[in-house]
């Protein structure tokens, strides 16, 4: 299966071999060879998604009927809890089948397949495969979601709040937490000022997928916290719930986070370095911003740069830069350099670029570069070389045509390059 990529690539008869050879030590007559071939058979083509579904149906024609019994077994793959900062994409990937057996086959046994679930995310994840749940068995699974919210691993009190993410990438959805998060806001009271580095992240990504559909709350929420949890942990919480509301220039977000006086921060000078340039080659910003109150201000200072799609039009992507604290009329210089690199996310067209500076989500200056098309490349790998314009007045060596080309022919003074 050469030329596949990404994590898709891996799910194929060699995890079958992987979760085969753990299941033989509890199920020593586990057929792992025909479950390896079996998968090998059936992924070519697949996505990811589809490739896990085959590893966990082929489990399930392997395992007994009793589906107690067959999660007994599977609890035999699962190995050892993560460390904090150690990922499931790096360290336990492998087990997305197993995770993946409760989703399809465990709907009808809850209370058995929550407790297998609090064991997988111990050492895996199951912020995708309990939202099911969530759907079928909405009231006991809240319930046990808050009991998870104080458990001793934070893997558990993770699952407590990356499952229920309102728009959790990958996963499937849950609309009734759209439409109302207080069930998902509930749970997160308990974890506001979580020891956990790794819980708080998603808390914060919790709330900020909330913000999304509901700033009010969301911000309500913020400034409460902020009130009743004066601590390191909940501030960085609040800090990171809130930046969709302050890219977006939200100015209620930007004073819970204490920045004000946008309105009164003036941008000079701003230039934007070089005028043209190519993918790969960096521009640099450079701009100084006064503060023209009688009040001294802390001001969040972004830039924004409007990159060109396909069809002509631009679509912004803001760029932290920095917080600067301003006393009455003071001038702070600013320099930033931003390369144009190639990413898997974004793709470049060439065309007129522009770059906004922000002070806590006002544009407060505007300036622009244009990016150049990339150079041809010759067969074999070769960059061809842009044809170079004679200086006005220089003799052109004969080409393959023999002829001479006439003093001065060619490009008018002054519209290539710079006069020597």
């Amino acid at each position: 299966m050469s030329g596949e990529h990404g994590l898709k690539k891996h799910f194929t008869g060699e995890t079958a071999t992987i979760l085969g050879r753990r299941l033989q030590k509890v199920l020593p007559d586990f057929d792992t060879p025909g479950y390896a071939a079996q998968v090998d058979r059936r992924v070519t083509g697949l996505e990811l998604k589809d490739r896990v579904l085959v590893l966990a149906e082929g489990l399930r024609s392997r395992l007994p009927v009793d589906y107690p019994e067959a999660l007994e077994l599977l609890r035999g793959t699962l190995g050892d809890e993560l460390p904090e900062g150690r990922g499931m994409f790096t360290a336990s990937w492998f087990l997305m089948p197993v995770a993946r057996y409760a989703e399809e086959y465990g709907l009808d046994h809850p209370a058995e397949s929550l407790d297998f679930l609090e064991a997988v995310t111990r050492c895996h994840t199951a912020e995708y495969t309990v939202r099911p749940f969530l759907v079928r068995h909405r009231e006991a699974t809240m319930e046990r979601f808050g009991k998870w919210a104080l458990d001793s691993s934070r893997n558990v009190r993770r699952l407590a709040s990356e499952g229920l993410r309102p728009r959790l990438p990958w996963a499937r959805g849950l609309p009734f937490l759209v439409e109302d998060p207080s069930p998902a806001l509930k749970v997160l009271e308990t974890l506001r000022a979580d020891p956990s580095g790794y819980v708080r992240t998603s808390v914060a990504n919790n709330l900020n997928d909330i913000s999304r559909d509901h700033p009010a709350t969301v911000l309500e929420t913020a400034r409460r916290w902020s009130r009743e949890s004066p601590l390191p942990e909940t501030a960085w919480i609040v800090r990171h719930a809130l930046r969709t509301l302050v890219r977006r220039g939200d100015q209620e977000a930007l004073a819970v986070l204490g920045n004000t006086g946008g309105e009164h921060v003036r941008v000079r000078g701003l230039s934007v370095r070089p005028a043209a340039l190519r993918l790969g080659d960096a521009l640099t910003l450079r701009f100084a911003v006064e503060n023209t109150d009688t009040r001294a201000h802390r001001v969040t200072v972004d830039y924004v740069v409007h990159h060109v799609r396909a069809h002509g039009r631009r679509v912004p992507k803001v760029f932290k830069l920095s917080e600067v604290y301003l006393a009455p009329g003071q001038v702070r210089h600013m320099e930033k350099t931003h390369r144009i690199r190639k990413i898997q996310t974004r793709q470049h067209y060439p065309g007129e670029h522009l770059v906004d500076v922000r002070v806590n989500g006002l544009p407060a200056g505007t300036d622009g570069f244009e990016l150049l098309p990339e150079r041809a490349e010759w067969p074999g790998g070769s960059r061809r070389r842009t044809p170079r314009h004679p200086r006005p007045g220089a003799v052109r060596c004969r080409g393959s045509s023999g002829r001479r080309r006439a003093p001065g022919r060619g490009r008018p003074p002054g519209s290539f390059g710079r006069p020597r």
